[in-house]
């Protein structure tokens, strides 16, 4: 077999990968596959956790999450990159996506809190 035949059939696995979470379930996975696959917003925004933008990211072609048996604590996450695109960027920006939605959460609802409050005492 010629080495141009042989790479043909080369996978080429930096595109894609399968990374198992520990003790974690559908509450990461499906907030993390969203996170990857949605188009991506200015994080700067304050109003960004609360854009839902419906289109698929350019740079991913597949992410999806699996549990392998309930008994088990683990999450299977998936992704598969388009060429060029490195998975482990594409992971760690869901996640920063993750937390900076979750602390704009936690803004929103704290500022509604307190503004609550404060129309109860007057």
């Amino acid at each position: 077999m010629e080495d141009a035949e042989r790479e043909e059939n080369v996978i080429d696995i930096a595109s894609q990968r399968i990374r198992v979470f520990d003790h974690e379930d559908h509450t990461l996975g499906n907030a993390l596959r969203y996170m990857i696959m949605k188009k991506q917003a200015h994080p700067r925004n304050l109003n960004y956790a609360f854009q839902l933008i419906l289109k698929r990211s350019p740079e991913v072609e597949l992410c999806g999450y699996s549990i392998p048996h309930p008994s088990e604590a683990k999450m299977n996450l998936r992704i598969q990159t388009y060429e060029g695109t490195a998975v482990y960027d594409v992971l760690e920006k869901g996640l920063d996506d993750l937390m900076a939605l979750c602390d704009a959460v936690v803004t929103k609802f704290t500022d509604a809190r307190d503004d609550f409050a404060t129309r109860l005492q007057s």
